[in-house]
């Protein structure tokens, strides 16, 4: 079978960065819906159009095909006096917007000194650009409920 729209892929893959530092090896298969439903980079999921079992692929993504440039501007510095006392540099909180209408974007906190708490609105790999290896192991069309969730379900999928 070819991938195409509604088909379900699974893949054995790795991701490293472009110094070949391993940034993901893919210990469990990454099985998602092709079509458009955002459970793959799109730069991956053309790339993978038309491939069967036993294809390989190599993509290199630029930040922009993956977790986006770096943004400064998602930096801030808080008064420590905003936290809880038991947070520890690397925690992760959602912050909402100012009228609590929007989902919060998820934050982390990278220092804490002198009454201060500095928190990082970026992904940790914001900026950097990667090579994601995969080789198609499975493709089989997606079921309806799938398809109409927008996601996979069962082994290596989402359960609901």
């Amino acid at each position: 079978m070819l991938i195409a729209r509604n088909a379900v892929v699974t893949l054995k893959y790795s991701v490293k960065d472009t110094d070949e530092n391993m940034v993901d090896e893919g210990e469990a298969p990454l099985t998602y819906l092709h079509g458009g439903y955002g459970g793959i980079f799109d730069r991956i999921e053309e790339e993978l159009q038309g491939k069967v079992v036993g294809d390989t692929l190599v993509v290199k993504l630029e930040p922009d095909d993956a977790f986006g440039e770096y943004d400064a501007e998602l930096v801030a510095i808080e008064d420590r006096s905003l936290f809880p006392e038991n947070i520890e540099v690397g925690m992760q909180f959602e912050r909402g917007d100012e009228d609590g209408e929007e989902e919060g974007m998820l934050y982390t906190i990278t220092d804490i000194a002198d009454g201060k708490v500095v928190v990082d609105g970026n992904h940790s790999l914001a900026g950097v650009a990667l090579i994601f290896s995969c080789s198609v192991t499975n493709v089989r069309p997606g079921t309806a409920e799938e398809i109409s969730h927008g996601h996979v379900h069962g082994e290596h999928g989402h359960m609901h």
